[in-house]
């Protein structure tokens, strides 16, 4: 991919996948890609209706957007759908993993097996499936991928195991797609995503998980003193997409307002 200012230019040919289109930090990335001038294929797993809102933020942007409904734990739907990109689009330049299951958050000692092997189940094979079937379509357009994680890998938090525990297994999995890669032109990056106001924030203050005393505490650890936002994530991501950080590789961007230092 070769340097520019207009967008097409930054992202190259092609389509970006998006898995977990849907969810707030998914439908923003979305968007800001199409900005910078990327069609994009968003996933869903239920929420139909979010999808469409997403694809409708990406064409009034004036891209082409299309949706898919994809079970992440069906590897040979990953691989499907990644062949429909490309064949659709003519190429899949970009694979972003932003889905995940919804995080209880609990102490370990009060996590039961069969709920920690499923969760850490959900998350760590829906990235590998979705980054697994992308290779060959990003060998193909000397593509980047971009998998979202967590700074509780850095600076644990309490009741968190559920979250940090795949999301360390996802920054592996990445950093080997890096080293592995290369050779191809294939760029692979994390980014980690702090507390942020957008996405299974809503869901985790509704359920009480997280609570006025917990945004209280995260804002005093926080350098910057204040949560984050989708967008925030998005303008990461989307930098670490484009040729912009074409000499980036195997890196974990922290968005998080300093709560990892």
């Amino acid at each position: 991919m070769s340097g520019g200012e207009n967008g097409a230019a930054r992202y190259g040919t092609g389509a970006a996948l998006i898995g977990g289109g849907s969810g707030g930090i998914g439908a923003a990335i979305a968007e800001t890609l199409a900005r910078a001038g990327s069609d994009v294929v968003l996933t869903y797993y239920r929420n139909a209706d979010a999808a469409e809102r997403a694809a409708g933020r990406v064409q009034a942007a004036g891209r082409r957007a299309h949706i898919a409904q994809l079970d992440l734990a069906d590897a040979a739907a990953a691989v499907a759908l990644a062949a429909d990109t490309a064949s659709r689009f003519g190429a899949l330049h970009t694979v972003v993993y932003a889905a995940g299951p919804y995080i209880d958050m609990r102490h370990i000692a009060c996590i039961e097996p069969d709920l920690f092997q499923r969760t850490v189940g959900t998350d760590l094979f829906g990235c590998y499936h979705l980054l697994h079937a992308a290779l060959p379509h990003l060998r193909a357009t000397k593509g980047t991928a971009v998998a979202l994680g967590t700074p509780a890998v850095r600076r644990y938090a309490r009741k968190d195991v559920l979250s940090s525990a795949p999301k360390a297994a996802v920054e592996q999995i990445v950093k080997g797609i890096a080293a592995e890669e290369g050779r191809y032109g294939v760029r692979a990056n994390c980014v980690g995503v702090g507390v942020i106001t957008d996405g299974m924030y809503h869901a985790l203050k509704a359920s009480g998980d997280f609570d006025e005393r917990f945004f209280e505490a995260t804002r005093q650890a926080v350098a910057l003193g204040r949560l984050g936002s989708a967008q925030d994530v998005a303008d990461a991501v989307a930098f670490l997409l484009s040729d912009r950080a074409g000499y980036i590789t195997g890196q974990t961007l922290m968005v998080d307002g300093g709560y990892a230092i």
